[in-house]
């Protein structure tokens, strides 16, 4: 079977490919691709593979910009930390959707699913339920502390008191209401996935913002917003162009 990966973490396609390798050495993947770009263009100037596994929030947009762009015939299996974009998966040739971080064996079922599946006989409906179900018990609780360890302390911060988490050489943090900041023992893939949405929304690759850690919001040049935020922070918080209409969109539900 021949698999092309789309994901923009470097790390987590290294991970997704010896899952894969792990699971059936005879599965190849053609080419690992980490942009709504450079994908549209590899599908259209390449054979399609049998299946694509991807991710969704990539470092150019959203994955179902590429979908609406090019015909593809093959099915996908969706990887992602995000899910409140379960629903919109059904609209392409989606046969799974799997929540990061993706554990060997639910991978291996939905490969498996793909060997004994055809799209022409998929149940959608079942599959569409599954998914409401998972989404369900994914949203029934939300993180409400983060504990924390500053030299030989450790406090518990409350989630309702952080302004926002960004990430800086490769470790994470947090700045609450009073501006401490405490490191924090999760990546930011990690921690969107254990927020409340209607709370805190992924800006960009370096910043998770809480809605009372916003500042001001500026327009910025094609399209996108730049960001001031409070506590005040040394830099520069950018929102993409494709990020700039759902981050209207959460502020004004």
């Amino acid at each position: 079977m021949k698999i092309l990966l789309i994901e923009d973490e470097h790390f987590a396609a290294e991970k997704m490919k010896k899952l894969i390798h792990d699971i059936n050495e005879s599965y190849t993947i053609v080419e690992v691709l980490d942009s709504v770009e450079a994908s549209i263009d590899y599908l259209q100037t390449n054979e399609h593979p049998d299946l694509i596994l991807s991710d969704i929030h990539l470092a150019d947009g959203i994955c179902f910009s590429i979908y609406s762009t090019v015909n593809v015939q093959c099915p996908i299996i969706f990887t992602t930390a995000y899910e409140k974009y379960a629903i919109q998966a059904f609209e392409v040739n989606s046969i799974d959707y799997l929540l990061k971080p993706i554990q060997k064996e639910r991978l291996q079922q939905a490969l498996e699913k793909y060997e004994s599946t055809t799209l022409a006989d998929a149940d959608s409906t079942a599959l569409f339920q599954e998914f409401k179900t998972l989404l369900a018990k994914t949203n029934k609780e939300y993180k409400s502390r983060f504990l924390c360890k500053l030299g030989n302390k450790i406090k518990s911060i409350p989630t309702g008191s952080i302004r926002y988490f960004y990430s800086k050489d490769k470790l994470t943090f947090l700045v609450d209401d009073n501006q401490n900041r405490f490191p924090v023992n999760h990546n930011l893939e990690e921690i969107d996935n254990m927020l409340d949405p209607k709370y805190f929304f992924r800006v960009n690759r370096k910043y998770i913002i809480h809605f009372d850690g916003i500042d001001e919001i500026h327009p910025y040049f094609k399209g996108r917003l730049k960001l001031k935020l409070t506590p005040d922070i040394n830099d520069d918080i950018v929102v993409s162009t494709d990020r700039s209409p759902l981050f209207k969109a959460w502020l004004d539900r």
